[in-house]
């Protein structure tokens, strides 16, 4: 894994995310894989960013989501690029959805659980702080019957994204 100043090609936000650091700067992420090893050296790389450090990715997949996540450092911001989504966020120990379709986007603020449900193939582009991300299975590993029924329904975990 290793940061890349000034990419001469194009870059794919599926495989390649880009950091969004302090200076206004923005780096490829190359070499990136939802492992152990490869978070720990990038946020060791961005940790001089703080919690002003952001990482951008693009998501496809369908389907319920199979974890919940939290971002203590910073809010997420999560746009519909296609197909349609429904994030459901964890408010006071209320569930609180937000359907998305295309071209249209939702902020999880800092600190408040949420889980991603895709129906049939989607596409969601995710800015999310860098800095400390949690996550924990989902105990609801089912799109609720309201969401299914209005044709809503998942992120693929860190484990299984692109």
């Amino acid at each position: 894994m290793r940061l890349v100043d000034h990419p001469r090609d194009a870059i794919d936000l599926r495989t390649t995310p880009v950091h969004l650091g302090l200076g206004s700067r923005a780096k490829p992420v190359e070499g990136f894989a939802w492992s152990p090893e490869v978070l720990r050296a990038y946020s060791d790389a961005v940790a001089a960013d703080g919690a002003e450090g952001r990482m951008v990715m693009i998501f496809d997949g369908e389907g319920p989501g199979d974890h919940e996540e939290s971002h203590p450092a910073g809010d997420e911001l999560v746009v519909c690029l296609s197909g349609s989504v429904t994030v459901t966020r964890e408010v006071d120990g209320v569930p609180e959805r937000v359907p998305l379709g295309p071209g249209e986007a939702t902020v999880n603020p800092a600190g408040v659980w949420h889980v991603v449900d895709m129906e049939g193939p989607s596409s969601l582009l995710s800015v999310t702080a860098a800095l400390g991300t949690d996550h924990r299975p989902r105990t609801d590993t089912r799109p609720r019957a309201d969401a299914r029924a209005t044709g809503r329904a998942g992120t693929p975990s860190p484990e299984e994204a692109p």
